[in-house]
């Protein structure tokens, strides 16, 4: 197979929604710190909504994004947490997956916590191939072409391949 058509995880981001919730958000920020090495980030409101009393900058979750070998351990731990099936759904067209997980505590190697209750997250996995650099870089910038795109199909059979996953 051509090395530049192997589909790889570009990285994975896992968020959790806290609304105005103060004590939420706290609590979101330590399990993000538990699942991964990387320090999670505010994100906030863009829009102004009354009838829920968001306003702009208004923060109502946390993120945390993870590149790299500690990406390909935490989705193999994830996957895990789901008994290794995705739903078709999970999969778009671009070849991107979104499942949600909702106890943090069927995550292996996760215990639990009576300071954060149960509180589930959203795991989104980016998948890419070599060469979507140049769509990106700052010179030189130039379009990727169809064939060259990950799509649906292949990303269902990088992850059965590589991980085994049953998608229904």
């Amino acid at each position: 197979m051509n090395p530049m058509k192997q589909v790889g995880v570009e990285k994975i981001t896992l968020n959790i929604g806290a609304g105005k919730d103060e004590r939420m958000m706290k609590k979101a920020e330590i399990l993000l710190k538990k699942l991964s090495s990387v320090n999670p980030i505010k994100t906030t409101a863009k829009k102004r909504l009354p009838a829920w009393g968001l306003r702009p900058g208004l923060p109502i979750g946390m993120k945390v994004t993870i590149r790299g070998a500690e990406a390909d351990e935490l989705l193999q731990r994830l996957l895990k947490a789901k008994s290794m099936k995705l739903n078709a759904k999970s999969f778009t067209k671009d070849g991107q997956l979104a499942f949600g997980i909702a106890e943090y505590i069927d995550v292996p190697g996760l215990e639990y916590d009576p300071d954060l209750k149960i509180i589930g997250f959203e795991v989104a996995v980016s998948l890419t191939r070599p060469g979507y650099r140049v769509q990106r870089r700052k010179f030189s910038r130039a379009k990727v072409g169809a064939g060259h795109k990950v799509n649906k199909e292949d990303a269902i059979g990088f992850m059965q391949e590589k991980y085994g996953v049953v998608v229904e």
